[in-house]
């Protein structure tokens, strides 16, 4: 920070740097972690989170529960829903009738590419919406209705 002559729009600077790095790695799919923009540019939580904000504003990133901040390529299609409407979807996806085996937590956590707590979180929604059976250790959760007969008033 000693060789600025002001720490004003420092993130904005750092968003410039990490925007260049974006569009100079197309494999690029992760935003650096937070640690790593205060260590690479001297600053403090607070200014590499802007940066993370700033990079969200221009449609370049968004935050992943319980990971880091991942990049965003024009013309991406990603479903942005929350997780338990699109655990909702496996049902019909899937073909499941009312009183079938719903897929575990680990075989939801490696499909959608999130955590099994976030899976389980997602999965309590489901089951105070009525569609799925209570989920008891050893004991797989089945479906207890249709999702369009449930929610039908949802979006």
């Amino acid at each position: 920070m000693s060789q600025q002559s002001s720490p004003r729009g420092t993130f904005l600077k750092i968003a410039d740097v990490v925007r260049g790095q974006i569009e100079a790695d197309d494999e690029m799919t992760e935003l650096p972690s937070a640690a790593e923009v205060m260590r690479d540019h001297g600053v403090s939580r607070g200014v590499a989170l802007r940066v993370f904000g700033v990079l969200q504003k221009e449609g370049i990133a968004e935050p992943v529960p319980g990971g880091r901040w991942r990049v965003i390529r024009r013309g991406e299609s990603i479903d942005r829903r929350p997780l338990a409407e699109r655990l909702a979807d496996v049902i019909a996806d899937d073909e499941l009738s009312v009183g079938a085996a719903f897929p575990s937590a680990a075989t939801l956590s490696a499909r959608f590419d999130v955590s099994r707590p976030t899976i389980s979180k997602a999965l309590d929604r489901l089951q105070a919406a009525g569609l799925l059976s209570e989920g008891k250790q050893g004991k797989q959760r089945t479906v207890l209705a249709l999702p369009n007969q449930e929610e039908g008033s949802k979006p």
